[in-house]
C-alpha cells in the first residue's frame, strides 16, 4: 500500500471523489501543513494554524499509480487559484501536494510543468509542493460527509471519473 495527501479546497468533495477512484483503498479528511498540534476545524478555519484541509489517500500501487492520482487531483479543482476554491477562501483551502518522498515530488513537478506547458489553464499553476508533516484527522463530523449527507461536493464535479 502507498499514500498520497492532496489539498484541493474543501475536503468533503475531495474525499468523496477519491473514494470512487478504483485502486483507492481508503481516505481520511484532515489537516496538514501547519504549526499547531491536533488542530480543530474552528482553529484551521480561523487561519491561526497554517493547516490546509486535505485528504489522505491509501492506494494500491498495483492498481493505480501516483501519476494517475495526480491527474485526478488536477481534474477536480482549479490549481491556479491562490488560497481558494469556489466560494471557499483562505490558506486552509490552498492547492497543495504533500509528498512522501522524492519520487512523488518529482512526479508532481513533472505534472505541473506539463500542464503549464500545455497551457491547460489561463494562469500558471500555484499548487504548492510541501513535504508530508503530521496529518491530523478531522473530526468525525467531517469524515465521509458527502457520502453520509448527499451534500458538500463544494467545487468538485459529479462528472464521471476519467482523466485525460
Amino acid at each position: 500500500m502507498d499514500e498520497a495527501i492532496f489539498a484541493a479546497g474543501c475536503f468533503w468533495g475531495v474525499q468523496y471523489y477519491f473514494d470512487q477512484v478504483p485502486g483507492v483503498l481508503s481516505t481520511s479528511a484532515g489537516y496538514i501543513g501547519g504549526h499547531t498540534e491536533k488542530p480543530t476545524y474552528d482553529q484551521v478555519c480561523g487561519h491561526i494554524t497554517g493547516h490546509a484541509e486535505a485528504v489522505k489517500i491509501i492506494f494500491d500501487p498495483e492498481r493505480i499509480n501516483f501519476e494517475t492520482l495526480l491527474g485526478h487531483f488536477f481534474r477536480i479543482h482549479d490549481p491556479t487559484q491562490l488560497n481558494r476554491q469556489g466560494p471557499d477562501i483562505g490558506d486552509n483551502y490552498r492547492s497543495a501536494i504533500f509528498y512522501n518522498n522524492n519520487s512523488q515530488k518529482k512526479a508532481a513537478q513533472v505534472a505541473i510543468a506539463d500542464l503549464d506547458k500545455a497551457a491547460k489553464y489561463k494562469s500558471p499553476i500555484v499548487t504548492s509542493l510541501e513535504p508530508v508533516t503530521a496529518f491530523w484527522p478531522a473530526e468525525d463530523f467531517h469524515q465521509k460527509f458527502t457520502q453520509r449527507t448527499g451534500r458538500g461536493m463544494c467545487h468538485v464535479s459529479y462528472a464521471p471519473l476519467s482523466v485525460k
